[in-house]
């Protein structure tokens, strides 16, 4: 039963909580407690119904060049340069030190690290965040896959083999607009075995980032649904990092599912990283969507700290804006449950199996 928009609860592809708590910007008690600034705290996430999500792992650049990024993306066209490759011996200290962040708040409170399916439907609607460790970029991941198994065991349940920099294992799509994301070579050999190493070990592939043909490398090798956990449709806005019309029927084929990314650069038609979005292009973006993978396998994926977000959103205590909308929009009940937590529960399931 809908009740105070704040449910059904929304359970979400990707946030960047994380990479906040490595860079110090807040710290366990923030998130436990609030703190002012970025996009979830416990206190905010019970305001708006965010049940939770996957907790990326990801290893950034500098600051100064994703500030850069950002002010290129607000400019009518834009190419993005790249960061270069980051080694193994970077990477691997700044992914350690995330997933212990991720513990940290599981042992305050804050959220529970989801390993299965059942555990993530129990979480789903109860005090604390349901976490699903996902790791933006295998670069911490060594060529014999050792580091692997180890983030395994630590509650890792979700790998994009890339971010948008190259690394060992593939090339991801550039942050450009207009443009496709047919933009170079796809997955290595290394990346092509690690897909086969996450479907052995049951890890969720994510394809949100990598370009067409490391797209269909992996759609090619894996025996598990085709997910993109972040992503929104070309169709709707031509930036490379969005998927095509062929890309989701590829990922519908596979019973997958995509979360809706509100990164105004994903959703604006222009392609502008400026925050001032009409809820109507979120909801643009969801028809679009349904019309092609069908009402099964459309969620969210917002990109909460981690990108511009429409200040009709806010953070995640401004989640029960986006309900009304939908509910204004002619969406039951039954069909917002779908696209708030139900399809991820669903997708999840048949990754992990029992």
């Amino acid at each position: 039963m809908i009740s105070g928009l704040r449910t059904p609860p929304i359970f979400d592809g990707h946030n960047d909580l994380l990479l906040k708590l490595h860079r110090r910007v807040t710290d366990v008690e923030g998130v436990v407690s609030g703190y002012r600034g970025g996009h979830i705290d416990l206190p905010r996430a019970r305001r708006g119904g965010f049940a939770g999500g996957f907790f990326a792992v990801y290893v950034p650049g500098s600051i100064e060049e994703a500030e850069a990024a950002d002010d290129l993306m607000r400019r009518p066209r834009y190419d993005v340069a790249l960061p270069p490759a980051i080694g193994w011996s970077a990477a691997i200290a700044v992914v350690i030190d995330q997933i212990a962040w991720a513990h940290r708040l599981e042992a305050a409170g804050a959220v529970t690290i989801c390993r299965d399916a059942p555990a993530l439907e129990e979480a789903i609607g109860g005090e604390r965040m349901a976490a699903v460790l996902h790791m933006e970029g295998a670069e911490a991941i060594d060529a014999d896959f050792a580091a692997l198994e180890v983030f395994h065991a630590a509650g890792l349940r979700s790998l994009g083999p890339v971010w948008s920099r190259p690394n060992a294992f593939g090339h991801g799509v550039p942050f450009r607009y207009p443009s496709t994301g047919d933009t170079g070579s796809g997955l290595t050999d290394l990346g092509k075995e690690l897909v086969r190493r996450c479907n052995a070990l049951k890890i969720m592939l994510d394809v949100s980032h990598l370009n067409e043909r490391g797209f269909d490398d992996l759609a090619a090798i894996t025996d598990a649904p085709i997910v993109a956990t972040h992503s929104n449709a070309h169709a709707v806005c031509p930036h490379a990092r969005n998927l095509t019309d062929r890309q989701l029927e590829r990922i519908r084929d596979s019973d997958g599912m995509v979360g809706l990314n509100f990164a105004a650069a994903f959703l604006r038609p222009d392609g502008r990283m400026d925050s001032d979005v009409g809820l109507d292009l979120i909801l643009r973006q969801l028809d679009h969507l349904i019309g092609i993978l069908g009402e099964d396998c459309v969620g969210f994926g917002s990109d909460f700290d981690g990108a511009t977000v429409p200040d009709a959103i806010g953070d995640c205590a401004g989640l029960p804006a986006l309900r009304r909308a939908m509910l204004a929009h002619g969406y039951g009940e039954e069909l917002m449950e779908k696209f708030c937590w139900r399809n991820w529960a669903r997708v999840l399931g048949k990754t992990w199996g029992g």
